[in-house]
């Protein structure tokens, strides 16, 4: 007997009885008429037990709260944030930002230069513009997202400035707009690339135009970003309004002499937590034409156990430096409190069935239902007298109307399911972990969920 997929009225008909014979559906249905269905399940028992306090706190923590705004900055703000607490401790400042639009500006120059020099990689190789790879690296050019390795690139060929030296633009707090001239500006010239490499044009030829090419480019970033001096004259009051002056000095000079004394990114290492059995821990991973620098460091991931993670991110707060770290950050977030927990909303009450972590971490890697999207700050942690961890507090870049004036709340268990990566000084790393980034990594494609926060 053949059972037929059409959906018929009698079968809808039985869809619609069994709706309605159960009054919890009506109920729930009165209740989303008029508010946000997703924050209709929040849990009222998460809100009562949930504080923001803490065993094991760094000495200084960032202020003001910065705000990416309307980009996807994220990567560079939590970078910055890290990176300040100890640079305000050593010049005794009581508030400090440095300038993310400055990264941001060499990010953009950096990575369309990049781009174009991947379209002429895959021409090379044969690829069709058709193909999956092609075709995925035309759709976003030059996304705002990015990785760790990515960041170092950018602060070790281009240095750091405060931000009163490079302050924001419009396109910067909003970039959708340059994105988009951007993006058909690449498409164009990408197009005149293939053609190149098809008509057996040398390589000398392809640089020449791809020079060409990036005067344009450059032209457009510096006409909505601004064009950052090639040095800086930085005046500033300490805690004890006593004046001082740096300058003038170069952004890598500064970088050199005034922060990475204090803070080395060369110092620190990327790790990632990925359970998919195709990718075994204990093992070294890149992912294909994933990157912004030309002649850069390598995007590496060395993947690892959740619970590895969790506790370097705990024994780096407790010797007083705080984490950067890319997670999901959507999943099981009540927004306005800023808290993430496994338990913060009740969707089987509400909609009969859960919703978000039906599938195993792996799954939803697998099943594209989770991904790293957004990089963010560990400043504190909670360890309890069994020495179990509980809790993290999450410094974000969302501004002050996001949780406690702009700080989260994440729970351990939402660390296992949706943490994707941290990175820490390797003098936390066990030496075993550390070996790891010697392999030779193995590719993984263009596209893959674990390259997401910086597409």
């Amino acid at each position: 007997m053949v059972v037929s997929s059409v959906l018929t009225p009698e079968v809808l008909s039985q869809f619609r009885s069994k709706f309605y014979a159960d009054p919890r559906n009506v109920q729930a249905q009165n209740v989303c008429t008029k508010t946000n269905p997703i924050e209709a399940c929040i849990s009222r028992k998460v809100l009562e037990e949930t504080q923001h306090v803490f065993t094991h706190k760094i000495d200084t923590e960032g202020k003001p709260m910065t705000n990416q705004k309307n980009s996807g900055r994220c990567w560079i703000f939590a970078t910055l944030n890290v990176i300040r607490t100890a640079f305000m401790k050593q010049y005794n400042l009581d508030e400090f930002e440095f300038s993310q639009a400055y990264l941001f500006f060499w990010d953009k120059v950096e990575r369309c230069n990049y781009f174009l020099h991947n379209i002429v990689k895959t021409a090379k190789r044969g690829e069709s513009v058709e193909g999956r790879l092609v075709s995925f690296l035309l759709h976003d050019p030059t996304c705002d997202g990015g990785q760790w390795d990515m960041i170092v690139n950018l602060i070790n060929r281009h240095g750091l400035v405060p931000k009163p030296c490079f302050p924001e633009s419009y396109s910067c707090e909003a970039s959708v707009r340059m994105n988009s001239l951007l993006k058909s500006k690449l498409r164009e010239y990408s197009k005149v690339l293939r053609g190149l490499v098809a008509n057996g044009a040398s390589d000398k030829e392809l640089e020449d135009q791809i020079m060409k090419q990036m005067i344009v480019i450059y032209r457009i970033i510096g006409i909505c970003v601004g064009i950052p001096s090639e040095t800086i004259t930085w005046e500033y009051y300490d805690k004890s309004k006593n004046y001082s002056c740096i300058g003038p000095i170069t952004p890598i000079e500064f970088y050199e002499k005034y922060v990475k004394p204090y803070y080395n990114v060369d110092d620190k290492v990327c790790l990632v937590t990925d359970p998919r059995p195709s990718n075994p821990y204990g093992k070294l991973y890149t992912v294909d034409c994933l990157g912004n620098v030309v002649d850069g460091r390598s995007t590496l991931y060395n993947n690892q156990p959740p619970e590895l993670l969790m506790k370097l991110c705990a024994e780096s707060i407790k010797q007083n430096e705080p984490v950067w770290f890319g997670c999901d950050v959507n999943k099981r977030l009540i927004g306005k409190q800023g808290i993430h927990d496994i338990k913060a909303y009740d969707f089987e009450l509400m909609f009969g069935t859960d919703v978000q972590i039906g599938l195993s971490k792996a799954d939803r890697l697998l099943y594209g239902d989770s991904m790293m999207i957004h990089a963010m700050a560990f400043t504190a942690v909670s360890i309890d007298n069994e020495n179990k961890i509980k809790k993290f507090r999450v410094e974000n870049s969302w501004g002050e109307d996001h949780g406690q004036k702009g700080y989260h709340v994440l729970t351990a268990e939402w660390f296992s399911e949706f943490v994707f990566e941290a990175v820490v000084d390797k003098k936390f790393v066990p030496a075993d972990v550390l070996a790891v980034f010697e392999q030779e990594p193995v590719t993984l494609p263009a596209w893959d969920p674990m390259g997401t926060l910086a597409q």
